[in-house]
């Protein structure tokens, strides 16, 4: 990627480790009650939308008053769009006016992370290399929102190159913690109430971890499943295009939106389904896994996930594990051995993209980056399809349980958010279904130290819809337990 001058335009200022906050700015903790979070749904406004009670225009001047207030203590954008949001806000009202808007995200508000390209706005990736780079296009799924009505609010804070050094965005409940990452800024905007989707990218854990966090809905589609388009790359192979959002309404519109528009990374079509959010369906068989993560799982976390594997096996649902199936037993086994093949898929996949960068100076790229290319330096392709085969192992016996269960439930990550803005979190419970390349949703349900914990339904490849239903289904049931 090139700036408008044609060639790189080489920064001056070193990759920071984390971008700090001024020292004045606001603390806040809040407590987080599922039933009643900061997040401001945009689906459950269409009724007001349609019998002219709200207005899209009212409904961003009320996200913006709490961006006004609240991203001091926050920092979720890096770039606002204010003017041309309130100029797309007013056309979605005009055509809801009229009895004929776009589609079911007309009038949204969204953010775009700051790894996905905008016409009108600098894409920079949190890095001093892309220091007001414009690319001069949209990216396909920007472009598709903008199409079917959305209103673009900014760009959202990422870490670099979505895979290093942490931006200054902090957790909307709990400003001492981290929103966790790559997609910090989308995930705490949605979480705080700014905007009712953002987008996320994901390559090992980047929507499904940081929406648990702030208590957003986070949707990984199917790999392929929507357009990647515009996106800079990391990892080909392990790429996805993620929603978070205020509900799970808004994000099944958003996908749906994006999947009628621009279809999904050729030669994939688009992501399956209902262009409305499927019905709640109950699942007759869950798979639940521990993977990874549970051994550092705090036992106030691991409580919280018990309590709700109890409800939904109390409300009809079999619960298989690796104590009562040989099955799930050997997917725990391989469950517990990714990491190492994960991280050489990632690392040879984007040495390219990652060596270009550090081309411009070793200092003008942060440790895991260089980390990234050192493991790089030390494989050969034999090294490479070794993960790649261990990818497929771990595929073929998730695929093994299809007829046999609907889905697979876990954590959306290794407890809430941590004390700590270098580091934005273990991967351990979101890295699976990255690898499996099938859907998996974080439900922010479960409370633990009174913030958000992430619940997460997995499914199987192209099943997107399925597991939406079952996510429903999960919300329904656990809300009211």
């Amino acid at each position: 990627m090139r700036p408008r001058s044609g060639g790189f335009r080489r920064a001056v200022l070193p990759a920071l480790a984390v971008t700090p906050l001024p020292a004045d700015a606001p603390r806040r903790r809040i407590a987080y009650d599922p039933r009643n979070p900061l997040a401001r749904p945009f689906a459950s406004q269409l009724g007001a939308f349609r019998s002219g009670t709200s207005t899209p225009r009212a409904f961003l001047e009320e996200c913006l008053d709490t961006l006004t207030r609240d991203e001091p203590a926050i920092a979720a954008f890096v770039t606002l769009g204010l003017d041309a949001a309130r100029a797309s806000a007013d056309a979605a009202t005009a055509r809801w006016r009229e009895g004929r808007p776009l589609s079911l995200v007309d009038g949204m508000p969204i953010a775009v992370k700051d790894m996905i390209e905008t016409i009108d706005m600098p894409t920079q990736m949190n890095s001093p290399i892309f220091a007001g780079w414009q690319s001069r296009r949209d990216a396909a799924c920007v472009a598709a929102m903008r199409q079917a009505g959305a209103v673009i609010v900014g760009k959202s804070v990422t870490t670099e190159f979505a895979c290093g050094n942490s931006g200054p965005t902090r957790n909307p409940y709990d400003s001492a913690r981290t929103p966790g990452g790559s997609s910090s800024g989308s995930a705490a905007s949605v979480g705080a109430g700014m905007v009712s989707m953002g987008f996320g990218t994901q390559t090992h854990g980047s929507t499904i971890r940081p929406a648990g966090y702030c208590g957003a809905y986070g949707l990984k589609p199917s790999l392929g499943a929507l357009h990647t388009g515009g996106l800079a790359p990391l990892g080909p192979t392990l790429d996805h295009l993620g929603i978070i959002a205020a509900s799970l309404e808004d994000a099944w519109t958003s996908a749906k939106a994006i999947a009628s528009i621009a279809g999904g990374t050729p030669p994939h079509p688009g992501m399956r389904g209902p262009m409305e959010t499927p019905a709640a369906l109950r699942p007759a068989t869950l798979v639940r896994l521990n993977t990874l993560g549970w051994a550092e799982t705090p036992a106030s976390s691991q409580a919280a996930f018990e309590a709700a594997v109890s409800a939904i096996a109390a409300a009809g649902v079999t619960i298989l594990d690796a104590s009562n199936d040989a099955g799930v037993a050997a997917l725990e086994a391989e469950l517990a051995r990714i990491d190492d093949y994960a991280t050489d898929l990632l690392a040879w996949e984007s040495r390219a993209a990652l060596g270009a960068y550090r081309a411009h100076g070793d200092h003008m790229v942060g440790a895991r980056v260089h980390d990234l290319l050192e493991r790089a330096a030390g494989m050969d392709t034999a090294r490479y399809e070794r993960g790649l085969a261990g990818r497929q192992r771990l595929r073929d016996l998730v695929a093994g349980f299809a007829g046999r269960v609907q889905g697979f439930v876990m954590l959306s990550s290794s407890g809430p958010a941590i004390a700590d803005h270098a580091y934005t979190g273990s991967r351990n419970y979101a890295l699976p279904w990255t690898m499996v390349a099938a859907p998996s949703i974080s439900l922010p349900l479960l409370v633990d130290q009174e913030l958000p914990l992430g619940l997460q339904i997995a499914g199987f490849a192209e099943g997107d819809a399925e597991t939406c239903a079952i996510g429903a289904w999960l919300r329904d049931t656990l809300l009211k337990h």
